[in-house]
């Protein structure tokens, strides 16, 4: 929905003030923010306040700048809030006004400082605070936000069309879709991830705010429980069918599997679009999973259906006193019966990359639980986040094997879908606005 021109008026005028006298004081605290150890900071009153929904706040943020994005291979936090946006104004200064804020503000909040300096207070009693502050007490909790752009904010409205990647273009539909195209697309995304859902949530509520007059919200998503380890320091989470979840997924420590399956290489990306390359692809699906349905049935029909047993995610090859989650999957062992133990319409067996010509995609995703359907059953599922070189080369045909055979597709559906260039990360004194538009 649109903004009033009054509204739209007073955004404009705001970020004119931001961008000239507030826009340097945020400018010059970002380049020297640091966490711990700022005296009389609300920073430093934040380390002692021991919230957090792991308890595992990081004594130290995660940096915001270099030379990826953070929030893709960083450790996968506990809780998500992501949000596709779409581009209102007319005015491609506008836009990339607002990007150069949102870097500001982003990159204070990932530190544990409010959006904009004395933003919850500071700013006199007799105007709107520039921070909403329900983080301020609260340590960062490994807070990162991270930015994608929609192949629709290339259409040519912002003189952007030429510098448009050529990977991306909008995924195509896969046997079995049920897209809602209100939870489906967007000119923009934000993700941001956290140990404590309120930093979380703050992040992206502060963002929008900022943007008021130049986007409006499509649609959001919140996330708990990570349903991928991106680190070998982590174990491997479980999803809502009570299995666990990307034990095969990339992780940080792998720099040659990111470099072919999850960076963009520069050859991808020549001339204009040059600006993408380091960054990565971004794949969102919304899917609701049938849990009612799912747990009426067996545990040997859901072992069978994943390919893995359900105690600790081994192989269902493996003998049971000897099963190991992380022992090479062996599709060609035979049961008594002489069939394939791993069955052959096995989530794991058709997700594989020996059975996809080596494909591999690095995952991201969380749970979701977002009330009921209306019909008494829990609207509950996997908001499914992966980041790939090239999503048409990569997760386009997995998804095709998996929405031509996969049995689990008798308990889930696909709701929501969206791609997302995520731009690499910036430099010292570099911006999302100068980094996009050049």
């Amino acid at each position: 929905m649109s903004s009033s021109p009054q509204s739209q008026e007073s955004g404009a005028t705001r970020r004119s003030l931001l961008a000239s006298g507030a826009g340097v004081a945020i400018a010059g605290a970002a380049a020297g923010l640091t966490y711990a150890g700022r005296p009389g900071s609300v920073a430093a009153h934040q380390s002692s306040s021991g919230r957090g929904s792991s308890g595992s706040a990081s004594a130290e943020p995660v940096p915001f700048r270099g030379e990826h994005q953070a929030g893709i291979v960083t450790p996968a936090q506990d809780r998500m809030h992501f949000v596709a946006l779409d581009v209102v104004t007319k005015d491609p200064a506008e836009l990339r006004l607002l990007l150069k804020e949102w870097t500001r503000a982003a990159e204070r909040m990932t530190y544990g400082a409010e959006a904009a300096p004395g933003g919850v207070v500071g700013g006199g009693p007799y105007q709107p605070p520039a921070d909403t502050g329900e983080a301020l007490d609260l340590p960062p909790s490994n807070l990162t936000i991270t930015i994608g752009y929609g192949p629709s904010l290339f259409d040519g409205r912002f003189g952007l069309a030429g510098r448009k990647p050529e990977a991306l273009h909008d995924l195509p539909g896969f046997v079995g879709d049920d897209l809602d195209p209100a939870r489906s697309g967007g000119d923009l995304c934000i993700q941001a991830c956290a140990d404590d859902p309120q930093v979380a949530v703050h992040a992206i509520r502060n963002l929008i705010r900022i943007g008021l007059g130049v986007i409006s919200v499509r649609w959001s998503q919140l996330g708990f429980g990570r349903t991928s380890s991106t680190s070998t320091s982590q174990t491997t989470p479980r999803n809502l069918f009570g299995f666990k979840d990307g034990t095969a997924n990339i992780k940080a420590e792998d720099s040659d599997a990111l470099t072919k399956h999850v960076w963009v290489d520069p050859a991808d990306v020549p001339g204009n679009a040059a600006w993408m390359a380091g960054g990565s692809y971004l794949v969102t699906r919304r899917i609701r999973m049938h849990i009612e349905v799912w747990d009426r049935t067996p545990l040997q029909e859901q072992e069978d259906i994943f390919g893995r047993d359900k105690a600790v995610g081994a192989s269902l090859h493996l003998p049971v006193d000897k099963r190991d989650e992380f022992a090479p999957l062996d599709f060609e062992a035979k049961g008594a019966d002489n069939q394939p133990r791993i069955p052959m319409a096995a989530h794991v067996r058709l997700a594989h990359q020996s059975q996809l010509g080596g494909i591999r995609i690095l995952r991201r995703g969380y749970n979701f639980t977002d009330g009921s359907d209306g019909s008494g059953h829990l609207d509950a599922g996997l908001f499914f986040v992966a980041f790939v070189r090239d999503a048409h080369k990569q997760f386009v045909p997995m998804q095709q094997a998996l929405a031509r055979a996969d049995v689990l597709n008798e308990y889930i559906e696909h709701t929501g879908s969206a791609l997302f260039a995520a731009p690499p990360g910036l430099g010292t004194d570099d911006d999302w606005g100068t980094q996009l538009f050049g």
